[in-house]
């Protein structure tokens, strides 16, 4: 009953005395209003095509013939075109969106010029909209992450600048006289991403450095995308969200400096750990193992603070749509970056290497953590700036179910069929007794994709699941537009209503 309370507490502003503090963030969200409407829209529009790129990738992976007559569908092409849809379409768009919306809300500071920001957002998405035509005509670059072609980064490059340079300045005029653990997050991830992505498109694709620095290079950037930039976004989120809608401080704030420098300062060494076993020094290896493992300490102490600010408060999940989201995602990452420090273990890497275990490894992260905490940031954000609420909660349940339950048989299935994947090509003596091979001879290369041919049917029944999920989310966010209804209360919908509220009405 407490947590249900507590909900009702955050979620009704009639509970809320200070009028002149709700004027001043109603002022912020008109502000943030266009930006973040056109950035959402379009972050919605580019996981719906990401989202049909994964599935025609998904079944080609174990149908190939499917769509075969098509050159610009060839698997090679649209995996790609995929791969970068989600992440600088919908994950970059959304990232935006949020970001400034939280540096606008915690800094009490209205946003300046947002004409502006929409024109730089405009930008970015002509930039990938080239990019992804021009990995589908075959001009891919051929390296992970940065496959677009040279002809659209400039573009990317200049949008991002604005952007970012937006949110500094809004952080520079803010009024608030505290600085919140988000906002170290935020701009932390701001300074981050132009670093990685500006250093990485010189070293390998304007001017190339020679062997194996390639490589490093190009893990350096792979996996700090996500780890300083995806991940600190992420982490801001569900540090404003969680104690907001629980109507509570978070538990420690000394556990989140913590994890803040620990993060900032760990992270960055840990993606060599994917060169294990490669042609590079041994001790760049050791070094990148030894941070993976160190990366423990931010992970452990920021689920502990999500966990104890959650005790007592569980109960709230039976209403909140967006609670829901972002504990979900809160999960997720504590678990998939444990699942990511173990893969720094030699023996363990040996077998996971090269396998479909490291491609669940990248979803759990990307999509279970990530995204499902940006759908929860979503479902708060949206009613404040458009004075709305969501039309259907059942479809806002109908998108929590299939993308949750079609995510978590995504990663146990390829997980699952990775390890016997790695345990075939690598370690047949392993495979002999787990019972998967006769002998200790090496096993042909075609029965090891044979063997994987059923857990990969099984990726694209869990993706059709996720893509039932999206398709619910889009109709109700093109329909909580379109809809003309507005209100003066900016609560996010409700699975049910909390009986503390129940007795508020009467």
């Amino acid at each position: 009953m407490a947590s249900a309370h507590s909900l009702a507490s955050s979620l009704n502003p009639a509970t809320t005395s200070d009028d002149v503090k709700r004027a001043e963030l109603s002022e912020i969200d008109a502000s943030t209003k266009w930006p973040a409407l056109f950035l959402l829209a379009s972050a919605v529009g580019w996981l719906l095509i990401g989202t049909l790129f994964a599935l025609i990738s998904s079944f080609k992976m174990h149908s190939p013939d499917f769509l075969g007559n098509y050159e610009w569908l060839t698997f090679g092409r649209v995996r790609t075109a995929h791969l970068n849809a989600v992440t600088y379409g919908w994950s970059v768009n959304a990232s935006f969106a949020v970001a400034f919306w939280l540096m606008a809300r915690l800094s009490r500071s209205v946003l300046r010029h947002a004409g502006l920001l929409i024109v730089a957002a405009v930008f970015w998405n002509i930039g990938v909209t080239v990019g992804i035509f021009g990995i589908l005509a075959g001009d891919s670059t051929s390296i992970e992450w940065l496959e677009m072609p040279v002809y659209a980064t400039p573009l990317l490059f200049l949008a991002y600048a604005l952007v970012g340079a937006w949110a500094v300045i809004t952080f520079r005029f803010g009024k608030s006289p505290h600085i919140y653990v988000s906002q170290w997050y935020i701009l932390a991830a701001l300074f981050w991403f132009p670093w990685l992505y500006s250093v990485a498109e010189i070293m390998i694709i304007f001017a190339p450095a020679g062997g194996t620095v390639q490589a490093l290079v190009n893990w350096w950037f792979a996996h700090n995308v996500l780890g300083l930039w995806f991940t600190p976004i992420g982490l801001a989120a569900i540090y404003y969200f969680l104690p907001k809608v629980l109507g509570k401080p978070i538990h420690s704030y000394y556990l989140s400096v913590i994890g803040f420098w620990s993060l900032a300062i760990f992270y960055n060494w840990a993606g060599v750990h994917h060169l294990i076993g490669g042609p590079v020094p041994v001790w760049v290896q050791s070094a990148g193992i030894a941070a993976s493992f160190m990366m423990i300490i931010p992970v452990i102490v920021t689920a502990i603070n999500h966990h104890m600010t959650m005790v007592g408060s569980f109960g709230a999940l039976k209403y909140s749509p967006t609670l829901r989201f972002i504990v979900f995602g809160a999960v997720s990452y504590t678990l998939t970056s444990l699942q990511g420090s173990s893969m720094a273990i030699r023996s363990w890497a040996e077998v996971t290497h090269f396998t479909h275990y490291t491609v669940a490894h990248a979803h759990w992260g990307m999509y279970a953590f990530f995204t499902m905490v940006m759908f929860g940031s979503i479902y708060y954000i949206m009613p404040r700036i458009l004075l709305k609420e969501w039309p259907s909660a059942k479809l806002i349940s109908l998108h929590f179910w299939a993308t949750a339950i079609g995510i978590t048989l995504y990663v146990a299935d390829l997980s699952i069929g990775g390890v016997i994947q790695g345990l075939l090509l690598n370690t047949p003596v392993l495979a002999h007794k787990f019972g998967l091979q006769q002998g200790t001879d090496p096993v042909p290369f075609i029965d090891t994709v044979k063997a994987t041919i059923p857990y990969l049917k099984w990726r694209s029944y869990a993706g059709i699941l996720i893509t039932v999920g999206h398709v619910a989310f889009a109709v109700n966010f093109v329909w909580m537009v379109a809809r003309s209804v507005q209100t003066t209360k900016t609560q996010p919908t409700l699975f049910r209503t909390p009986p503390e509220m129940e007795v508020t009405a009467q």
